[in-house]
């Protein structure tokens, strides 16, 4: 998602005023962990279907849940470990239908523990009853949790879960492999409000005293991508033919009220889905739907129903930032997950690089570069993407992690890697990466686990060139490589100083008095001759992602002047 993408936009809506409530248990760091290590008796563990039943209580701001969830063993499990916070109470436990009796399950530790063994190739259905109120957000989707709000005297709310996980409202395997294969949502909500969700709307039960309970099916999906969103919805539709032939449904539901600024925001979902057909390849999700669900928090990428909260404002390239941002996480995170969070460039540097990807085959190269260049200067490079061990969502986020870097460092990259191996190769491993398949078409892929290394793979098979030392550089170290130029009379060399001063063969395009030519860098150095007052540019295309004293210097904290106390 959108988490540190848009960190100088505000969200959308003013949250209604809280309740009294009373005290939720402190947050158990289990819970605030997403990813990473993952014990071998939860990593043995599949979720082949999970079916919910929720009804939300906004006057009391709490949830009612019933999941049924279908597990399948990969191997053996001493017990079975499902993640959920403490905030909600588990009042019962089944197995196989049979209720399992209190003294063989616990709740504690942000988990729910039943202790009964499953073999390798065990299936086992548990339903799990709980009820509470879930966390608050405090600053959605910086932070996870529930948004709670309201809109012309109506109930408002959504859910967030990236950095947290999916435990934060439904029991769940919280950890990207625990995504389930097939999910079946009920949401029963307050008369007058809409649940637009994940998948395919099977049907609307109306209740006799005005609540509905709203059924929506899935495909494989994954867990923090699972959302709630209620409110006073009006809905716009359509369909889209895909150039693959297949027809896609699309769907807005934005506040009563906002017609015309939604119905503008729904005119850009058909150029937008041409261009991610066109140069990525087809929409993964065309059997369910194109959805977007107007938020009070700014956004995040649920799977068939991305939240957008940006109020539906202008911008000088023409497009809606955020909505276009989102959606390309359908391709980018939904139908290729990250395997673990350390590769979690994959959803966010490919996000970031297709807004001026866009922005070009909109109208140009001059729009590209302006975009490209905005990025630049948000690059902190001091924190690799890529660390090479198994980390949470939070390790990617603050001084110890990556942060933004993985998406504008990482899609500069990508600016880099594009031009160094041209258009057909690059698209062509982005392809499969993104379907696991050179040939995708609508019916012949699912959604996918990949890595870092999957896509070195699919740029050598594509590209005919073993490329490790480009990844080692940009993706596993932290600092830039440097451009050393040293101008001696008639020469000129150039030489490239890369963290752990291993090879770094990056060609480099240099301007002579108008003139272009590109340097190969075999060695990692070059030497040119040229007359001595010969004006030179280096890299004037902006082709390179390489260390920038001026950025360094704009990126610098500004000392504050002592004041002198009486």
């Amino acid at each position: 998602m959108t988490i540190a993408l848009a960190l100088l936009l505000a969200g959308a809506g003013a949250q209604a005023p809280a309740p009294k409530l009373p005290p939720i248990p402190p947050v158990h760091p289990m819970t605030l962990r997403s990813g990473g290590e993952v014990a071998a008796e939860r990593a043995a563990l599949r979720l082949a279907h999970v079916d919910l039943a929720i009804e939300a209580l906004p006057e009391r701001r709490s949830l009612s849940g019933r999941a049924v969830l279908t597990l399948d063993a990969r191997a053996e499990a001493p017990r079975i470990v499902i993640d959920l916070d403490d905030a909600f109470t588990v009042s019962a436990v089944t197995l196989g239908g049979i209720v399992v009796p209190t003294a063989n399950w616990r709740q504690g530790g942000g988990q729910i523990t039943i202790d009964h063994p499953l073999t390798a190739g065990q299936r086992a259905t548990v339903e799990i009853r709980y009820a509470g109120q879930p966390r608050v957000a405090k600053r959605a989707p910086w932070d996870d949790g529930f948004v709670w709000s309201e809109w012309q005297g109506k109930p408002w709310f959504g859910t967030t879960a990236q950095l947290t996980g999916c435990d934060l409202w439904w029991p769940c395997l919280d950890f990207p492999a625990g995504e389930p294969a097939v999910a079946d949502l009920h949401f029963t909500v307050p008369a007058g409000l809409s649940a637009p969700a994940n998948g395919v709307l099977r049907g609307i039960d109306r209740l006799p005293d005005g609540r509905t309970t709203w059924h929506w099916h899935s495909g494989s999906v994954n867990p923090y991508a699972l959302a709630i969103s209620v409110g006073p919805y009006s809905e716009i539709k359509s369909e889209y033919r895909s150039r693959y032939g297949n027809v896609i449904p699309l769907h807005l539901w934005h506040l009563t009220g906002k017609e015309a600024q939604a119905g503008r925001l729904f005119a850009e979902f058909a150029p937008t889905l041409d261009f991610f057909e066109r140069v990525i390849g087809p929409y993964p999700f065309a059997d369910q739907k194109v959805g977007v669900v107007e938020t009070p928090y700014l956004g995040m990428e649920h799977q068939t129903i991305n939240a957008y909260g940006n109020g539906y404002k202008p911008a000088p390239e023409g497009f809606d930032w955020l909505f276009q941002h989102e959606f390309s996480h359908e391709w980018f995170g939904n139908q290729m997950t990250a395997a673990d969070w350390d590769d979690f460039w994959l959803h966010e540097s490919f996000a970031a690089y297709m807004q001026p990807l866009y922005a070009k085959w909109r109208e140009g190269d001059a729009r590209y570069i302006a975009m490209m260049l905005i990025q630049r200067d948000r690059i902190a490079a001091k924190v690799p993407a890529v660390s090479g061990v198994p980390r949470t969502a939070r390790a990617m986020e603050g001084k110890a992690g990556p942060g933004t870097d993985v998406y504008f460092k990482g899609a500069w990259m990508l600016h880099s890697l594009r031009h160094l191996i041209g258009d057909r190769a690059f698209f062509a491993a982005t392809r499969r990466l993104v379907y696991g398949r050179a040939d995708p078409k609508p019916g012949n892929f699912r959604p996918r686990l990949a890595t870092t290394r999957d896509f070195e793979t699919a740029v050598a098979q594509e590209s005919g060139r073993d490329l490790r030392w480009f990844f080692d550089v940009y993706l596993r170290r932290g600092t830039l490589p440097d451009l050393v130029e040293t101008r001696d009379g008639n020469a000129l060399t150039l030489r490239w100083k890369v963290p752990g001063d291993g090879p770094f063969p990056l060609p480099v395009e240099v301007e002579v008095d108008g003139v272009v030519q590109t340097l190969p860098m075999a060695d990692g150095s070059a030497t040119i001759a040229l007359p001595a007052d010969a004006h030179v540019a280096i890299d004037p295309m902006a082709r390179l992602l390489r260390r920038s004293i001026a950025v360094e210097r704009m990126q610098a904290p500004i000392p504050r002047p002592r004041v002198a106390t009486p």
